[in-house]
């Protein structure tokens, strides 16, 4: 559970015959804007938390200068504590190489952020994603809870589990289970992985639609496909 931070082929044989299997998660929009989605995850020191947060807080307008913030969330519950994450947005892998480029230059960025918390950090962990076409990022209404759920899909690509999948996240969404924010597919990371960032106004709403979601059919057979990482 994720509370809201300080800011917010193959080659083919001559002559062979192919079918060529589309689904929503591997044609579409992205294939053409190229936009992505770094998500960059921290694990810190526990005695340091609050303050690397505070420093991010005061500092992060220089790093904002260079690229478009999606969000930035110290973890509360969940998995391993003591940790932030937080998901940029690159137009494509060129412009991300150029902020990369623009980063280790800014002196100002360097000197007032990076190095005095480089200390602080254990380990990083660095995703690159694509939002499915069939999502948007939304944004939520106010502050909330955020739910970062994680999905290590079946080997067998899209093909096999996009449209339930879809379905399921739709369930959600329609029947308001939740709030969508956005749902990515990993490009460099671990293979067949699949992050949805969900809001709920509070723990207890959240609890209350997961409880409600479990027994939708269309959740249900969805999840037949997949488990949660």
């Amino acid at each position: 559970m994720l509370a809201l931070g300080s800011c917010l082929r193959k080659a083919l044989a001559p002559r062979a015959l192919t079918t060529q299997v589309c689904s929503p998660f591997a044609t579409g929009p992205r294939q053409s804007d190229g936009t992505l989605y770094e998500f960059r995850t921290y694990f810190l020191k526990p005695s340091k938390t609050n303050e690397f947060l505070e420093n991010f807080k005061k500092s992060v307008h220089l790093r904002t200068a260079h690229s478009e913030l999606i969000g930035y969330w110290s973890v509360e519950f969940g998995g391993r504590t003591n940790k932030v994450f937080h998901i940029w947005k690159y137009d494509n892998f060129a412009h991300r190489t150029a902020v990369r480029k623009a980063l280790a230059n800014d002196r100002e960025w360097q000197e007032q952020f990076l190095i005095p918390n480089l200390a602080f950090i254990d380990k990083q962990e660095v995703e690159i994603t694509y939002l499915v076409p069939w999502c948007k990022i939304g944004t939520p209404p106010k502050e909330g809870v955020y739910e970062l759920a994680t999905f290590q899909m079946k080997p067998g690509g899209p093909a096999l589990w996009g449209h339930a999948f879809k379905r399921a996240v739709n369930a959600h969404v329609d029947l308001g289970y939740s709030t969508l924010v956005g749902v990515f597919h990993t490009e460099y990371g671990a293979l067949n992985r699949v992050h949805v960032l969900w809001w709920n106004e509070s723990a207890d709403s959240r609890a209350a639609g997961r409880h409600w979601s479990h027994e939708d059919p269309r959740v249900v057979a969805a999840g037949e496909l997949f488990h949660q990482a």
